[in-house]
Formats: C-alpha cells, sequence, structure tokens
C-alpha cells in the first residue's frame, strides 16, 4: 500500500512537470502595435471663433487599420467654466465657439482590439480678427475714435462705433491694455478707454471682440461722482502685465485689490484712494518697494510704500546735495518725468514765459530711503517746449520730445539735443511711445502713426507707417 501511494505521488509530479514544460511556450508576449500619431504631441493649432477648425493628423497602426480599430476622443478644458469639452471621432471637426485664448487638450486613443489607451496632448489657440493687430484710439475734431489695423494694414476705422451702436467719451487719454498673466482666467483680458469725459469716464470692452463690457465707473466699488483719469499702467508698471492696475485718477493714488483670487471679478478693482493729504500729478513710479510721484498742491516730491501707503515728504533728505529742496521744490507746472530707481532722474517744470527748469535728483533702492537734489538749470531746449509737447523716455534717460511738427532727442548728461530725420508734413505730434526694447518710437500726427528707427547709430527715420486713422492719435496697443 505504501509502494502504491509513492507510485501516484511520482506519477503525478511527472504529469505536471511535463504539462509546464510543454506550456512554456505560451509565455513568448507579442506586444500590440501602438498608435503613432506623427508631428502632434505638444502642437498648438489656431483656431479663429466661428471658423471650422479641422485637425486631422497622420496616425498609422502597425498591422491594423487605425480607423476601424482606434476611437478617438478630443478633450479641450474650458478653464474659465470648470469643464471639458469632448468630441468623438476621426478627423476633429468643429465650428470653434470656445472663446480666444490657450486651451490644454489631448487625444485620447483608445484601441478596440485590447482596450489599451493613450494620451496626446496638443493646445488650441483661439482667434478672433481682433487677436493679431493694432487698437488706435484718436480724437476726431472732439469725437472720441477706435480703429482696429490688421496686420496686412487694414484699417476698421471707427470700429467701435460700428460694433456697438454708440459714441465713445469725449477727451480721450489713455488706452489701456488688461492683459493677464499666464495663470490668470483669459476672460479678462481686456482693453479700457478712459476719458475725461464729465459725464462717462471711459469704457471697458472685451479685447476679442470690442464689444462694450461695461463702463469704466464698474471698476470702482464705490465710484467717485466724477472721475478724471490722469494715468494708468500695470501693477509694477509696463514691463510686468496682469490684470492689476494702478495709477493716478482725480489726483490720488489708485492701486488694485490683489486680495481675491486672480479669476474674481473683484480681482483688480479699485477701493478707495490711497489715503493722504496730496493731490499727485499723473506722472509717477512705482519702484520694487515703493511709489514717488509729485504733489501739485505741496510742490514737492512725494513717496508711498510699495503697497501704496502714502509716506509724504517723510524721507531722508542728503544735506550734501545742494541742488534744490525736494521737499519744497516751489513749482507746480511738471511737464514731465519718469523717475527710475537707483540713478539719476530728470524732471521738468514750466518756471516762467518760455522758461522750463530741469531737476536731477536720486532716489537709491534697498534701505536707504534719502533723496537726493542732484541738479537744477534751466533746460537747453527751453525754446522748443509748447504747449503741444509730448516727452517720453527710455531706460537709459534719453529723453525724446515733440515741437512744432518735429521730434528731438535729448541726452541730459552733455545737455546734447537733436532733431530726429522722420518728417511729417508740419502736423502736429499728438503721440510718442518708446519701445521697450528702446529701439522704436511710435509716433501719431493727423491721420496716421508711424514708426520711427532710433536704435544704436539710427536717427529717426521712418520705418513704418499706418494711414488712414480718423483724427490724431492719442494712445496705440499692438498684440
Amino acid at each position: 500500500m505504501k509502494f502504491k501511494s509513492i507510485a501516484i505521488l511520482a506519477f503525478i509530479t511527472t504529469v505536471l512537470y511535463t504539462s509546464c514544460k510543454k506550456d512554456l511556450g505560451n509565455y513568448v508576449y507579442s506586444p500590440p502595435s501602438e498608435p503613432v500619431v506623427a508631428g502632434f504631441n505638444n502642437a498648438t493649432f489656431a483656431a479663429q471663433i466661428g471658423d471650422t477648425l479641422t485637425i486631422q493628423p497622420k496616425i498609422t497602426l502597425a498591422n491594423a487599420d487605425p480607423l476601424k480599430d482606434l476611437d478617438f476622443e478630443w478633450h479641450i478644458t474650458v478653464q474659465e467654466e470648470l469643464r471639458e469639452a469632448v468630441y468623438k471621432g476621426y478627423p476633429l471637426k468643429i465650428v470653434y465657439n470656445l472663446g480666444p485664448g490657450p486651451r490644454t487638450c489631448k487625444l485620447l486613443i483608445t484601441d478596440k482590439r485590447n482596450g489599451l489607451f493613450y494620451n496626446f496632448p496638443f493646445k488650441i489657440t483661439g482667434t478672433t480678427q481682433f487677436s493679431v493687430g493694432s487698437l488706435v484710439l484718436s480724437n476726431d475734431n472732439g469725437l472720441t475714435k477706435l480703429s482696429f489695423v490688421r496686420p496686412d494694414k487694414t484699417v476698421l476705422s471707427d470700429i467701435y462705433k460700428s460694433l456697438n451702436k454708440e459714441d465713445l467719451p469725449i477727451n480721450p487719454v489713455e488706452l489701456y491694455y488688461s492683459k493677464p498673466l499666464p495663470y490668470q482666467p483669459n476672460t479678462k483680458e481686456e482693453y479700457w478707454v478712459l476719458s475725461n469725459d464729465p459725464n462717462k469716464s471711459g469704457v471697458i470692452l472685451d479685447a476679442s471682440t470690442l464689444l462694450k463690457r461695461k463702463d469704466f465707473s464698474s471698476q470702482f466699488f464705490s465710484p467717485p461722482a466724477v472721475i478724471s483719469a490722469g494715468y494708468l499702467e500695470p501693477f509694477l508698471g509696463p514691463v510686468q502685465m496682469g490684470t492689476v492696475p494702478t495709477g493716478v485718477i482725480n489726483g490720488k493714488l489708485y492701486v488694485g485689490v490683489q486680495s481675491t483670487a486672480p479669476f474674481a471679478d473683484d480681482y483688480g478693482k479699485f477701493a478707495n484712494a490711497q489715503a493722504g493729504d496730496y493731490n499727485m500729478s499723473k506722472y509717477f513710479t512705482h519702484g520694487s518697494s515703493f511709489f514717488i510721484g509729485y504733489d501739485l498742491k505741496k510742490k514737492a516730491f512725494i513717496t508711498f510704500g510699495s503697497d501704496g501707503t502714502y509716506s509724504g515728504t517723510n524721507y531722508k533728505v542728503d544735506t550734501a546735495s545742494t541742488g534744490f529742496d525736494p521737499k519744497n521744490v516751489t513749482y507746480d507746472n511738471l511737464l514731465f518725468m519718469k523717475p527710475v530707481e537707483g540713478g539719476a532722474s530728470y524732471a521738468f517744470f514750466k518756471t516762467g514765459t518760455g522758461a522750463v527748469t530741469e531737476l536731477s535728483f536720486s532716489y537709491p533702492l534697498g534701505n536707504d530711503r534719502t533723496f537726493r537734489g542732484l541738479g537744477k538749470r534751466t533746460f537747453k531746449g527751453s525754446a522748443l517746449i509748447d504747449d503741444d509737447t509730448k516727452w517720453v523716455v527710455n531706460s537709459l534717460n534719453v529723453f525724446y520730445f515733440s515741437s512744432k511738427g518735429k521730434i528731438y532727442r535729448y541726452n541730459p548728461i552733455n545737455e546734447d539735443i537733436r532733431q530726429l530725420d522722420a518728417d511729417f508734413g508740419g502736423k502736429k505730434i499728438s503721440m510718442i511711445k518708446v519701445s521697450l526694447d528702446d529701439n522704436t518710437l511710435t509716433v501719431g500726427a493727423n491721420g496716421a502713426v508711424y514708426t520711427l528707427d532710433v536704435s544704436v547709430s539710427k536717427t529717426g527715420n521712418i520705418i513704418k507707417t499706418l494711414s488712414g486713422i480718423p483724427g490724431e492719435p492719442i494712445d496705440i496697443v499692438t498684440k
């Protein structure tokens, strides 16, 4: 009986061993073919709103038919609505209506033979006919006009009235571009047309459609009875963008609210003006840790903390610098200034009939908040300055100003004044803007906007002209 049990056990062991040995070939694995999408991963596709968007990448699947053996799902994230738009089938062919701006997307491919799925990320950038080009604000014999210039230089003049069936407020002063940062929802991208109209201070437009969203007064939690726009720029100056504005309104400093989420409706709105007894000129600088401006009431330079808290003349003065007393300048007609951090800055005041006084000063970075009045002298170009003169300054403290249809370059280091080559046919200059790289000037004169080359060794020749602008250009934004 014992021998019999041993024999049975041996037989079972032999059968199992043989079975495993014979089954060894069943574990030779041949992976299924994978879909290959050529030149698609992380690609960006442009889609104009209202037009048909077709995305049809080349797809291959070895030993199979990709159109029969694969399923396709296209996922497009609509961030501001917290949802995904999903489309099935190949190719993707839709009338694009998901709004302007970049969209994060993915193509989900499922292999019907085995249930495996594959993700391929890509992007879609929604555009409109106003996504690329220049928007020009102008004053046409007392009427405010807004014109759009396409890349091919086609001018859609008075486009605001054409789209919105109403006139803009009179006395335009600025075209402010509220551009979202990458992490901010693109629904906040706006143009603000700012005016000094006693009845209406301005309007806010959707940047993608140029349709009016609301009046500028809605930018305030409690709007003042009268809103006199001085000058606005994005928080921390023109290099940084975003939907938080800062600037001078009604002679007071305003800083947009940042305590809410960037996608909230209240983000960037104005609460109260920065409290203090002052009447501030529109010319100011927001440095990395302070604001500096000029008080027309006290006739003195004033400062604010990095958050806009008013400090007034509560700063130290370098007694060794005897150029002037910054707390008692005595002038109230500030023509132009744009202080810089660290180095010398300049301010120009109308100080008498035909006289312009130039002040130089510094307000250092870091903990050394000592104001230095470096110098005071008669501006060498005083005879060229009139009531219509426009000013700009580049990052190297080289100034450009207009006079009787001409533009001049002024270097305060050696007091060199040179007339630029550009000829505007004797037309009055209504606008000057300098590019961030200091290489070009954008100049407005009745009916046109000109681009001047002022790069190294160039003397301001006209390299581009946009004609067909109604009236005198006041401001321009190009994107």
